[in-house]
């Protein structure tokens, strides 16, 4: 269902295109969280393992801006992780405002179990798309998300 707003051709066109991106982005993310819930994560938490696990430890800051999240919610997730033993925080020796955050053994076995899982999950949604329209969908997204030409 696209917008029901009558402004100009360009302002329905564009948020048809919202409308629809957003819907297509919640109905996957809707289908792929029974899984992390079933693994007691939030979308976040599994961002956040996820990046640790690929990227190694993270100051709390650079995590948030890899998830694209403010400082009072990346406390949160880490402070939860921390709660199940899944990451630790380490504070630097002269400014300990500066915290790096660190999985766990538990939290990379975790993440190092889990994630497999959920790849195979998102192959299996994307899987809708021809390998070139995967291709084309990841250009047009970085193009929005970066705001890239006009």
């Amino acid at each position: 269902m696209g917008t029901r707003y009558k402004g100009t051709k360009k302002e329905v066109r564009v948020l048809n295109a919202y409308i629809t991106l957003m819907r297509a982005a919640e109905s996957v993310t809707s289908r792929l969280n029974p899984r992390l819930t079933a693994a007691g994560l939030t979308v976040r938490q599994f961002g956040a393992l996820e990046a640790l696990y690929h990227l190694g430890p993270l100051c709390q800051r650079e995590l948030g801006e890899k998830l694209l999240k403010s400082s009072g919610d990346i406390t949160m997730v880490v402070d939860n992780l921390e709660k199940r033993g899944l990451v630790r925080r380490e504070r630097a020796g002269e400014d300990r405002r500066f915290v790096t955050v660190h999985l766990t053994e538990k939290g990379r076995r975790f993440i190092g179990e889990f994630f497999p899982h959920h790849v195979k999950s998102i192959v299996d949604e994307m899987g809708t798309l021809t390998d070139s329209e995967q291709e084309e969908l990841r250009r047009l997204c970085r193009k929005v998300g970066r705001k890239v030409g006009k």
